[in-house]
């Protein structure tokens, strides 16, 4: 049986595991003392527009400006109108620096890049993912096919949608109503309606919305009728769970239980080792060999190597099984690391071409319940494998991870000979400078040892060409492939030198190495806290009389509901729909709905004069 187990005894980190009876399957650890941006909504200000690049650069309160592209800009912050298409649309012609605009992070920053912006806000739901300015946008999940994608089409065309937004229909929605799906759409409409009066009165860089938190996040994206318990080991996650789930899906409320045994809830369930590896560059297979994963500032490098592994009678079987457990496994360890990106994987050479099939349709099957956007290639005459995941949040490596500060990430350092003969040179270059009277050479202990002895000839050279002093200053505080080198002119040295072991070595600040990332930043809080909602209606059948009547109670109540919310932020529509309400006594979305109203009821006047002419001809 499936399970969802939360960790939140620690108050710096909050983990979310899935586990299919020991085996861990998928991972979700929120650092708190990282804010994450992602998916929240923010009051900018545009501050610099780029023609080259034709984006804008957003000032929303983080330490870099946000990257905005004309791509993801809403024409209701257009100054004036552009061209006929998207495509002859120049950004300098149609944005101008200054303008106030409501955006929502769509990638975090990383490394050196701003946070990645849109205009077109997306809120999820429990059902969908409802996208209020951007009407384009909308459909069926792509994971959806079959009946159950035509199912939801037909429910989705009953849904009232006001004008100018979009749905799109998430896997949870399967089986569900049009009673719930329209349940949680209003819900989504009120927090839109929130974040919109909250924008009007808010300044620039302000948070007008936060993305929920890891516990909500986890039970609304996975909790489904295959996880059978969800286990907290935290009155207070526990508490926040169940007051979720009773208010959003009250049929799982007995599903949500407090973990209180004395054994920590991951020892319990035997997983800890299985999230140390995802910490690990290389990954053991069951059949001895091993995968080593090395992401890079262009892509994820993944190699399989077969090691002790012996299981096949030949070279090529043996081959066959190692990529088909390293397929699992790999598939297994982006989910867990939260991997994006281009991923190359240099599988094990395989002759037949069956075999590199199999692999590859291994590969498939094994990312298939990884709710990332993924693309496969297919394996290359040079044993390679091409694919794509889409970068859902910071990996696990970015959120839990610093750059090494002794070889600054690079992975490997210059060993103390080759580090000692590039410093020697460095003194000779520095010594043979006009009006050179000291270089000094503050190095770590093993390399001044090195020069002080094995080099000692050559630094007398040096000393006696140049007539400069040459000092070599060890620092027992500097490790390998740190050094100094300084130059002192001659106006800059008294006349009795000073003693070496006297000179002023500079230590490194404490505060600079310190485990600065971990402090806790202070947090922004959200203009909009969140939306108390009615309770979801029922999943169980009611009588046709009850289905019959709801919808179009629901229809009036909710369509004058939306069109009170497009007044309030779209204020030129909201007048044309007075005007032409005045004018010709109805709005084009009263007449789509009445048209509706009378197809339906045509279609079943049909089907009842057919049932009945059935019945004269019997």
């Amino acid at each position: 049986m499936k399970k969802m187990l939360i960790n939140a005894t620690q108050p710096e980190e909050l983990r979310v595991a899935l586990v299919d009876g020991q085996r861990l399957y998928d991972l979700d650890i929120e650092n708190r003392t990282r804010v994450q941006k992602k998916a929240s909504i923010y009051k900018g200000k545009i501050t610099r527009v780029e023609p080259s690049l034709e984006a804008a650069f957003v000032d929303f309160g983080a330490e870099r400006h946000g990257f905005l592209p004309l791509k993801e800009i809403s024409r209701e912050y257009f100054y004036r109108k552009g061209g006929d298409s998207e495509g002859r649309l120049k950004i300098r012609d149609v944005v101008k620096e200054g303008t106030e605009v409501i955006i929502q992070v769509d990638k975090e920053e990383r490394g050196n890049k701003g946070a990645a912006l849109t205009t077109f806000i997306s809120l999820a739901g429990r059902y969908m993912v409802l996208m209020p300015n951007n009407p384009r946008a909308g459909g069926i999940s792509r994971r959806i096919e079959g009946d159950e994608r035509t199912e939801l089409k037909s429910a989705l065309s009953a849904l009232e949608i006001p004008n100018g937004m979009g749905v799109i229909i998430r896997t949870a929605g399967i089986g569900r109503s049009v009673e719930e799906l329209q349940w949680d759409l209003n819900y989504l409409l009120q927090l839109w309606e929130a974040i919109s009066e909250a924008a009007d009165e808010a300044k620039p860089k302000e948070l007008l919305y936060r993305e929920s938190n890891v516990i909500i996040r986890a039970v609304r994206d996975y909790l489904r009728d295959d996880i059978g318990q969800v286990l907290l080991d935290s009155p207070e996650a526990h508490k926040q769970a169940l007051d979720f789930v009773s208010l959003v899906m009250p049929q799982y409320k007995s599903r949500i239980q407090l973990y209180e045994d004395n054994i920590p809830l991951f020892n319990r369930f035997q997983i800890e080792s299985q999230i140390e590896t995802a910490f690990e560059r290389e990954v053991r297979l069951p059949s001895g060999g091993s995968i080593v994963i090395d992401p890079t500032e262009a892509l994820i490098s993944i190699d399989i190597n077969s090691a002790r592994a012996t299981r096949g009678s030949d070279i090529e079987e043996t081959a066959l099984n190692t990529n088909l457990e390293a397929a699992d496994e790999i598939a297994r360890q982006l989910r867990l690391r939260d991997m994006g990106g281009l991923v190359v994987i240099d599988f094990i050479d395989m002759l037949a071409t069956r075999n590199q099939r199999a692999v590859e349709n291994r590969m498939r099957d094994a990312l298939s319940i990884d709710r990332a956007r993924v693309q496969i290639g297919r394996i290359s005459r040079f044993g390679l494998l091409e694919m794509s995941r889409q970068r859902l949040r910071p990996s696990l490596g970015e959120t839990t991870a610093i750059v090494c500060p002794r070889c600054t990430g690079q992975g490997t350092i210059r060993d103390t000979k080759s580090l000692a003969l590039s410093i020697l040179r460095l003194l000779e270059e520095e010594a043979i400078k006009d009006r050179s009277a000291e270089v000094r050479g503050i190095v770590p202990v093993d390399v001044a040892a090195y020069l002080l002895n094995e080099k000692r000839a050559a630094l007398s050279e040096i000393e006696q060409d140049t007539k400069a002093r040459v000092l070599v200053i060890p620092n027992p505080n500097l490790e390998t492939p740190h050094f100094e080198v300084q130059r002192l002119r001659d106006n800059e040295v008294e006349g009795d030198h000073e003693v070496s072991y006297k000179v002023d070595v500079a230590v490194p600040d404490p505060d600079a190495i310190s485990d600065a990332h971990t402090a806790k930043p202070p947090q922004q809080q959200a203009a909009v806290q969140g939306i108390v909602n009615a309770q979801p209606p029922k999943p169980e059948p009611k009588p046709k009389a009850q289905q019959d009547a709801k919808p179009e109670q629901s229809t009036d109540s909710s369509k004058s509901g939306h069109r009170r919310r497009r007044a309030k932020k779209y204020k030129p529509p909201g007048f044309f729909t007075r005007m032409w309400t005045l004018l010709f006594g109805e709005t084009p979305s009263q007449a789509k709905a009445r048209q509706a109203a009378d197809r339906e009821a045509a279609r079943k006047k049909a089907k009842e004069s057919g049932s009945s002419s059935g019945k004269s001809s019997g």
